[in-house]
């Protein structure tokens, strides 16, 4: 599978939200949940672009318990920061430009991910298209109401890992967020694994592509590249 251009492209979805509910702290985005699959799918040659929820530069939530080796590429990359300052909104992206979508997590995407109509089009657009769906750690928020053209969840009956409810009690914000990630994706009739405490863990579901925090953002990447060159190799 292709775009038009010939060269295969990978958008990232990353959350507008920039306060971690009502506690006046600050939120958004985890970094290193971008920099990572950046890095994975620019060195396999795809075009990566980026969208958030309401269009501009994304706000950013920190995270600093593990190395991040391609954080500080990933800032100092000015074409990155050029895109990433003009990012478009999801709902006014082309699906059809892309092989891969990401949903890169951070808190932020707990509030503005959810019943998202621009981020489920781009999921299951691309997805429909033979393309593959990732998310990472809070990103499988925007998997909640992802359904496809026929009415059914995309997650319904398939294996995947995010956030787990033991990591968000953890650090003291199960109380916090909205809701509990693990626990409403399994609700919704997803079969939650999970490993121990921020340590990396990646399920692949056919095209469908999970990882549970930050440190599998990564593993999330390769696996993404993985299964779009299965589905490509299948196609042919």
């Amino acid at each position: 599978m292709t775009t038009g251009s010939g060269r295969q492209r990978a958008l990232l979805c990353i959350t507008s939200h920039d306060r971690l509910g009502d506690t006046g702290q600050p939120s958004g985005y985890t970094v290193m949940e971008a920099a990572d699959p950046w890095a994975v799918f620019t060195r396999a040659g795809l075009e990566v672009e980026f969208a958030t929820v309401s269009g501009g530069r994304p706000p950013e939530d920190g995270f600093d318990r593990a190395p991040m080796p391609n954080v500080p590429a990933f800032r100092a990359d000015m074409d990155v920061q050029a895109k990433l300052d003009a990012a478009p909104a999801a709902q006014d992206v082309d699906p059809d430009l892309f092989d891969i979508v990401l949903f890169v997590g951070g808190h932020g995407a707990m509030w503005d991910f959810p019943n998202n109509r621009g981020l489920e089009r781009l999921g299951a657009a691309v997805f429909e298209r033979g393309g593959v769906v990732a998310a990472v750690c809070h990103g499988l928020a925007a998997l909640v109401d992802l359904r496809l053209s026929d009415g059914s969840l995309l997650i319904a009956g398939k294996e995947i890992t995010g956030f787990s409810d033991a990591e968000e009690r953890a650090i003291h914000r199960d109380a916090i967020v909205p809701f509990l990630l693990q626990s409403r994706l399994e609700e919704l009739g997803a079969r939650d694994t999970s490993a121990g405490f921020m340590a990396p863990h990646v399920v692949v579901e056919g095209r469908v592509v999970t990882g549970q925090n930050p440190v599998s953002a990564y593993g999330v990447a390769q696996a993404a590249l993985a299964a779009l060159n299965t589905a490509t190799t299948t196609s042919a």
